[in-house]
């Protein structure tokens, strides 16, 4: 009886510890996140100037990820372009998730709009995103609006596609089937029952579409079909290193690509973490 009670201490003081293990791998990456966007804020376009006596120089104590062509200090343009991207993706993945939001309520008004969404989604998905986001950023004049416009048009599939599935389970539940009897609106059942359960879904479908925006946002950029050249963003960072690498400036693609590459896996480690605690099945695990 004894070692039974200590068996049981002992695994809640392992569930205490993996959530709080979580929670803490939550607010850190968050954190980190936060700082990069709040720093690349305060960091205005005169802060990044032109020295031609300290140009092409290598990463050191003054300038920690070396200067570029023209003497810019790449730790700055580096932060500066990281915080656009968040912001890009933010946006991005904010826009895509309320148009899954809105596919995923539509398919479950009847069999008709079912099958409309459900070839849309094939559809989206036949077609491959950077091309896709490309042609949208071009129609719509480019730039940031552009890019923001074109990664939420293309992203919101997955997360429709889990939502249309999850609403179509909620709707043959009793407690539905009931509030049609007595009468009640498909948007009332919509607002008190179906969304409640599928929050966790859109919480954590959000969090995750953020690293591919950034992502797509950056590869589209480099391509130069997205940000203007005049921005400071990641994606025209590791373009404009190109030129540049086979003179030996290495420190200019490296660090602004790792920097990014950081940024992508936070996002996805606090994603994780986060379905971790909204979900009960995946916190017990």
């Amino acid at each position: 009886m004894a070692n039974t009670e200590k068996g049981s201490i002992y695994n809640s003081i392992g569930k205490m510890n993996l959530r709080t293990k979580t929670l803490l791998t939550i607010g850190i990456t968050v954190f980190i996140l936060i700082a990069v966007v709040i720093s690349s804020l305060l960091i205005n376009s005169t802060d990044i100037t032109t020295n031609f006596q300290a140009m092409n120089q290598a990463p050191s104590l003054e300038h920690l990820f070396g200067t570029d062509w023209m003497g810019r200090d790449m730790f700055t343009r580096t932060l500066k372009g990281l915080g656009l991207s968040v912001q890009i993706g933010a946006g991005a993945s904010i826009l895509s998730s309320l148009i899954a939001i809105a596919m995923a309520f539509i398919a479950s008004t009847n069999k008709f709009l079912d099958g409309v969404v459900s070839w849309l989604i094939d559809l989206f998905l036949s077609i491959p995103h950077i091309l896709l986001i490309i042609l949208i950023s071009i129609a719509l004049g480019g730039g940031a609006f552009g890019v923001t416009m074109g990664v939420a048009v293309t992203h919101w599939t997955s997360l429709a596609r889990v939502l249309r599935a999850e609403i179509k389970q909620i709707n043959t539940s009793e407690f539905v089937k009931l509030s049609n009897r007595f009468g009640k609106s498909k948007f009332w059942i919509a607002r008190k029952h179906i969304f409640p359960l599928v929050i966790t879904q859109i919480i954590v479908g959000t969090i995750l579409i953020f690293p591919h925006a950034i992502m797509h946002e950056a590869s589209v950029t480099f391509l130069g079909f997205g940000l203007s050249p005049h921005e400071p963003a990641i994606g025209i960072i590791l373009s404009e290193s190109m030129k540049y690498l086979a003179t030996g400036n290495w420190w200019l693609a490296l660090f602004p690509g790792l920097a990014l590459l950081i940024i992508v896996l936070l996002f996805d480690i606090a994603g994780e973490n986060i379905k971790k605690i909204l979900d009960p099945t995946s916190a017990n695990e």
